[in-house]
């Protein structure tokens, strides 16, 4: 697992130079989101890397307004329909690429509105870079916490005004993203549930990152369902025991979170495009993770 502990500038700061200087990072990754994959995930496996249409939906990129600042986004709802359950899509460090889009045209195709916010931009894009120690030192490194659950509020409110259901919350995430479902079902009493896959759950703490899934694991707004492989080198599954631990002695959405791992899925398992997939655990988890949106009253 990749390490993104850090240390901050303030969010006004942030903000400012995201707005001063990004600008035509901005437009290059508006032009790209969703499109292609990232530098650092090629050469693709392109005989498992799903592809999934955009026939009947509505699909591509918004702009999301955060106090001003504006993030790219990539969206997908069945066209022409309204009051739809939201769902929204936490990447991997590799940012909003043709993987993430299609995880998001999945659950257009399951009757959500899905949504990916570019949650990397004011610090770069992550999609570009071709070595991934880099982009984790250049930009992952950079982006902290406070800003992620900022955006991701934002994020929310541009789904309720734009044909979703806000009362019926629902988030996951991969890698990065799934550590940051944690966090955020923490953070948004809105939140019905949220499936994490294979997010890290301990860590130091920082400046940027002040707490850890495990820190957060007693006050869930919503349950969680953590998707991991035991074969996965860089989550121990003593982490995972520390974490069932926390939730078993946390409020309700707490104790109604759960874990399924699998036994010889490594990182990444379902991440469709990359040699770490896994066909069976990957479906496996999709059912699993439709079905818990459905019981916890998501979908």
């Amino acid at each position: 697992m990749l390490n993104t502990d850090l240390i901050t500038d303030s969010q006004a700061l942030l903000d400012a130079k995201a707005s001063q200087g990004h600008a035509t990072r901005r437009t290059a990754l508006k032009a790209a989101l969703g499109v292609g994959y990232a530098a650092s995930v090629l050469p693709v496996m392109a005989q498992t890397a799903i592809k999934t249409s955009a026939d009947g939906l509505t699909a591509g990129e918004v702009m999301i307004d955060v106090n001003g600042f504006k993030m790219p986004a990539y969206r997908a709802a069945p066209a022409g329909k309204t009051g739809l359950p939201v769902v929204l899509v936490l990447s991997e460090i590799f940012g909003v690429h043709e993987y993430i889009a299609d995880t998001a045209r999945r659950f257009a195709k399951a009757g959500f509105l899905a949504i990916a916010p570019e949650l990397f931009v004011r610090q770069g894009d992550a999609q570009s870079y071709g070595e991934m120690a880099k982009l984790i030192a250049e930009v992952i490194s950079k982006v902290p916490d406070a800003q992620v659950m900022a955006d991701l509020d934002a994020t929310v409110k541009w789904a309720a005004a734009n044909g979703g259901d806000a009362k019926k919350l629902g988030l996951t995430g991969f890698c990065w993203g799934g550590r940051q479902v944690w966090l955020y079902a923490a953070h948004n009493p809105a939140v019905k549930a949220g499936v994490a896959w294979y997010g890290r759950l301990v860590g130091q703490t920082s400046e940027l990152n002040p707490k850890h899934p495990v820190d957060v694991a007693a006050g869930l707004n919503g349950p969680v369902l953590g998707l991991y492989g035991a074969a996965d080198t860089g989550i121990p599954l003593d982490t995972v025991d520390k974490m069932k631990a926390a939730l078993a002695a946390g409020n309700a959405a707490a104790k109604a979170s759960s874990f399924v791992v699998y036994p010889d899925a490594p990182h990444a398992f379902h991440a469709d495009y990359r040699p770490s997939f896994r066909k069976e655990p990957a479906e496996d988890g999709w059912k699993r993770a439709l079905a818990w949106f459905q019981q916890h009253g998501v979908a």
